[in-house]
């Protein structure tokens, strides 16, 4: 994969990221491309913070796949930070080509380099390649997930 660089979204990715999230079939139910308009707030909340990391794997100028990583800073394990890794996504014209393992790498890295103590995630239930996939890079599931919706 030489021709994909991982780099930090730009506002022009907007809607590449937006398809991407709404393909599959939790985000085919909640999101919509027909406006990008509350997208767009949140990218520029996203931008402006510097522990907000939301990247692209760009090939030849496209997206095809992206990733959002939160570096939290905490009080537990002796005051360690702790990489959150959010929408793990990738087009489905770059599926099977091993991005999303290049992704997770990157995420993990970028971790390690912010000195985080260890990199999270969740994952819907009902994604259970997910779960396979997560299991092979050395995750564990180590944690019962809990939500709240609010709207």
């Amino acid at each position: 994969m030489t021709d994909v660089v991982i780099r930090r979204a730009i506002r022009a990715d907007l809607p590449g990221i937006i398809a991407m999230i709404a393909d599959d079939q939790l985000g085919a139910t909640r999101e919509s491309v027909d406006d990008l308009t509350p997208y767009e707030a949140a990218f520029e909340a996203i931008d402006a913070d510097p522990n907000q990391l939301l990247v692209v794997a760009d090939r030849n100028g496209e997206p095809i796949g992206t990733l959002q990583l939160t570096i939290i800073p905490g009080l537990s394990r002796r005051g360690s930070s702790r990489g959150l890794v959010e929408a793990v996504r990738v087009a489905a014209s770059a599926r099977g080509i091993g991005l999303g393992s290049t992704l997770m790498e990157w995420a993990i890295e970028e971790s390690r380099n912010r000195g985080c103590a260890l990199v999270q995630l969740t994952s819907d239930k009902s994604r259970t390649d997910a779960h396979r996939f997560y299991d092979r890079l050395g995750f564990e599931n180590s944690h019962e997930g809990f939500k709240l919706k609010l709207s």
